[in-house]
């Protein structure tokens, strides 16, 4: 059977134009060189005649539905919509040009327009120009894009059942909002081989996702012209030349109901009815169907972003044990009981935290904080940070199965990368003018010269350094700020009554910690406003050569920059705060003037515990604003004006023009914010373990954020294919890899864990209370008149003598006077066997899982295998038929010898 008549065998996107622009009667090949319209390896090698669109008679736009996603004629689906403004200035006839000859061109390709004029519009100033594929541009580029297509029914036995189905079935969704179509076995779509698929209606074989790609497919490498001696092409240079001012396929319906039309699927109700409405948080996620209209690419993001909070679960519960833990024997801590003690901590008299200006002060008055810090500085905390350890390695390798099944489920088991990925990008051909021959297609085409190359990463290189050093200099101003304002703190609250009840909890330590962590959070999200468009600045100015190459370029470089921009103060306070302090009469200065900062003597694990907190939530508060108040807010304004007009004068293509843009690095920010969220929950788990609880809710409400802004707020996205969340995954490898030495590190260094256990296991004076005396032990003696002049406090009203000071170093009275005790070298060798011990431990654990979990599921091996049987035994058979038919009808061409050998081949199939 055959549906294509002459026009099927042929491509349709090659245009029948001279070598010298002139337009010629028959059909002629167009070179691809300096162009991105695929080669003839690629199977567009052919052109053909014009289609010639019927006149369609004028119908009253009040009697079609302003839900229509239709011709005028009611059958063709609209698939792709163009609008332009026809602005009278001096570009006016270079862009009428321009559309006259991207429009005629479309229409060589195969494609079918139908514009409405600016009088039907709501506004009546923006011309849309509808666009339909007819089944021969289907078909054709259905093979050349290797779109995979059911040839029959899945005949494997589904799963069996979960015992826990019972206990989930409130979390599940509707069986036919959950699968809305069969399971089927598919195959690559071949036109010449029609007979094998499963086509019982041509208008839907296609899904609207499917169509809408082939079209943008097409609109990406039609050419419009040649400009300046070169030939330019492509969609996208006309949307940036202000030619058109949108391309877009269509949403199917309203999100708030259905559509009238039964022809119409209204996908875009049921996800909002289902998926993105805040009430459906405790549901599961439509997967199926929200690949079915997105496409894999946007799919494949929300699977990996619902199996990320799912496993985020676990952890929570397990962070949340171990806060509980911490909060239940708060009032058995030994230190903070020493502290809180009048007859202890009342009694210690600490040194001064700031020269001249900062006073004596008993240790009592940090007796609060000293509690608070016990909550996350215990026992708990070392199993917290082990248990992240490996919770980081199930989440990868579970994901990586994850993965797996969705590539069998989805079609993506051979897909490598999408061949729209791994072309030319239209920029590079337009600024690269040498051509080379290719050594695979043996083709002329563009390049760039190595030493143009060497220039251009020089260039963003030095950018990029700069940037970063940037963010360095604003957290060293940031760290100048906390030093500063320290002794201002101490002096407002010492002297102000007002302050005076909270001033057991608000201690100017706390003061400046928060204060400094805001500035920092406030510096930090300038910084990225900027930094987002210096990085996609300089990616364009490298100008890489294929898509996939630009994503990753841009997504090294974001990254980069907002894991020093995010994470600098927390790794300062975690790893260079009160490390290099010195002591009272030999402090040490940042740039000679400012003394370095010290920890609290309950420890700095606190601080960093607000720096987390502060930024974390900051930016997930900030985040949620940004994604969902803002578009609406952009909409609302932009359909202020048509809600005052009847519903059948606002079609469904103006509707859609009117939401905001899903571009081309919508996704590209998803996953940079939670990969940062990733790196907050594994790099300083140790010190916040209710960290993913934090981020667990933050991505139950992220999840239907996204939705409902995919689905109301945005026009619908281009559909695009993806088997993996790409370069990302590797980005999250290193982050679980990095997140044990961290993690190691802040027990060891940051939390008071390590000199604990030493002075319980060794310098313990009690047999009975083995932690009684830890504090006054952990507290070095200052003899007050050996301070520097000019360094001393400017009053003693009450004559100290001594002071004591947070260190293990030798008293005045000592031979070694302030020189480190053997304790402290006792401390620092426990730290560094602790950090060596819990590394290994850890990673052998993780490789261990690692190397247990295999990658992909053994059910999904068999059906991949399956598959792959079933399609070669009906193709094998398909080719069979074909012979037989042509040896009962005489053709000499198909001898015995080739029928025996398929048999043969088909055979050998069955028997491998």
């Amino acid at each position: 059977m055959n549906r294509l008549g002459k026009k099927a065998s042929e491509t349709l996107i090659e245009m029948a134009l001279s070598a010298d622009g002139e337009e010629c009667n028959g059909p002629e090949t167009i070179s691809t060189a300096g162009s991105e319209i695929p080669s003839s390896s690629e199977g567009l090698s052919s052109t053909e005649t014009t289609l010639l669109i019927p006149e369609h008679q004028v119908i009253d736009k009040r009697h079609q539905s302003k839900d229509s996603i239709f011709f005028r004629d009611g059958v063709r689906r609209i698939d792709f919509v163009l609008s332009y403004v026809d602005d009278l200035n001096k570009e006016w006839e270079k862009k009428l040009e321009r559309r006259k000859e991207f429009e005629s061109n479309l229409q060589k390709a195969g494609l079918e327009l139908e514009t409405e004029d600016k009088k039907e519009s709501e506004d009546g100033k923006i011309f849309f120009v509808k666009i339909h594929a007819p089944w021969e541009v289907l078909i054709t580029y259905a093979e050349v894009l290797n779109i995979k297509v059911p040839i029959r029914e899945n005949d494997i036995p589904p799963m069996v059942e979960n015992p826990l189905d019972c206990v989930l079935f409130p979390l599940r969704l509707p069986e036919k909002v959950m699968h809305p179509e069969p399971d089927y076995f598919t195959a690559p779509f071949s036109k010449d081989k029609q007979e094998l698929y499963l086509i019982n209606d041509e208008s839907t074989f296609f899904s609207p996702s499917m169509r809408n790609r082939i079209v943008n497919y097409i609109l990406t490498r039609c050419p419009y012209g040649t400009e300046e001696g070169k030939k330019k092409f492509g969609i996208k240079r006309l949307l940036n030349n202000g030619t058109y001012t949108a391309a877009y396929p269509l949403h199917d319906c309203q999100y708030w109901k259905k559509a009238s039309d039964p022809n119409c699927d209204s996908e875009r109700y049921t996800l909002y009815m289902e998926w993105a409405r805040f009430l459906r948080f405790y549901k599961e996620q439509p997967l199926v169907l929200i690949r079915k209209y997105y496409g894999e690419k946007i799919g494949i993001y929300f699977a990996w972003l619902g199996f990320y909070t799912e496993m985020l679960f676990l952890a929570a519960v397990v962070g949340l044990i171990c806060f509980l833990y911490g909060l239940f024997t708060m009032d058995e801590n030994m230190s903070s009981k020493e502290i809180c003690d009048p007859a202890i901590g009342g009694e210690i008299i600490m040194c001064p935290l700031c020269d001249r200006d900062c006073e004596y002060w008993r240790l009592n008055t940090t007796c609060e904080s000293s509690q608070y810090s016990h909550l996350f500085d215990n026992v708990a905390t070392l199993f917290f940070a082990i248990f992240m350890g490996i919770w980081v390695t199930l989440f990868l390798e579970f994901w990586k199965r994850r993965q797996a099944r969705l590539k069998y489920e989805w079609d993506l088991v051979d897909f490598e990368e999408e061949q729209q990925q791994l072309q030319l990008r239209p920029e590079y051909e337009a600024k690269c003018t040498q051509k080379k021959k290719n050594p695979v297609t043996q083709e002329m085409e563009p390049y760039l010269p190595l030493t143009s190359q060497a220039v251009r990463f020089c260039i963003s290189g030095a950018t990029v350094l700069f940037w970063v050093s940037l963010i360095i200099a604003s957290m060293i101003a940031v760290i100048v700020y906390r030093l500063a304002v320290y002794a201002a703190f101490a002096s407002l609250m010492e002297n102000t009554q007002t302050l005076q009840p909270i001033s057991g909890v608000l201690t100017p330590q706390l003061a400046t910690s928060v204060t400094a962590s805001c500035l920092n959070f406030v510096i930090i999200m300038i910084l990225n406003f900027f930094y987002e468009r210096i990085a996609i600045w300089i990616t364009d100015m490298e100008i890489p050569r294929t898509h996939m190459e630009y994503e990753n370029r841009l997504t090294m470089k974001m990254f980069l920059f907002q894991f020093v921009n995010y994470y600098s103060s927390c790794f300062y306070v975690a790893f260079f705060k009160g490390k290099f302090v010195g002591y009272p009469g030999a402090y040490t200065y940042m740039f000679n003037r400012w003394r370095n900062e010290e920890c609290d003597p309950a420890g700095c694990l606190i601080e960093l515990t607000t720096q987390l907190t502060i930024v974390m939530a900051g930016k997930q508060i900030w985040g949620n604003i940004q994604e969902a108040i803002v578009p609406w807010i952009c909409n609302w304004w932009g359909r202020r004006k048509a809600r005052n007009n009847p519903e059948n004068l606002y079609s469904r293509w103006e509707q859609d023009h009117d939401l905001q843009t899903f571009g081309a690095l919508g996704l590209f920010y998803e996953y940079l914010e939670m990969v940062i969220q990733f790196g907050f929950i594994t790099l300083f788990v140790a010190s916040f373990p209710l960290a993913p609880l934090l981020a667990l809710m933050n991505n139950i409400l992220e999840i239907r954020v996204d939705s409902w802004k995919l689905t109301t707020q945005y026009r619908r996205p281009v559909a695009a294919k993806a088997h993996s969340i790409g370069v990302w995954q590797e980005i999250l490898n290193g982050m679980a890899i990095l997140s044990v030495v961290t993690n190691a590190f802040i027990v060891a260094f940051t939390s008071d864990m390590i000199p604990r256990l030493v002075y319980y296991y060794a310098y313990f004076e009690n047999e009975h209370s083995p932690m009684s005396g830890y504090i006054n032990n952990s507290l070095s003696v200052f003899l007050i008149s050996d301070f520097p002049k000019g360094n001393e406090p400017k009053e003693n009203p009450e004559d100290f003598v001594i002071c004591r000071y947070r260190d293990y170093r030798y008293p005045p009275d000592h031979e070694k006077k302030y020189m480190h005790t053997m304790q402290f070298w006792h401390i620092l060798a426990a730290k560094l066997a602790f950090i060596i011990i819990m590394e290994h431990v850890v990673f052998i654990v993780k490789f261990f899982v690692a190397w247990m979990i295999p990658d992909v599921p053994a059910d999904v091996k068999a059906k991949i295998k399956r598959e792959k049987y079933l399609t070669q035994k009906i193709l094998h058979e398909y080719e069979l038929e074909k012979l037989k038919e042509r040896l009962c009808q005489g053709d000499t061409r198909a001898t015995e010898k080739e029928f025996i050998a398929t048999e043969g081949r088909m055979e050998l199939s069955r028997a491998m």
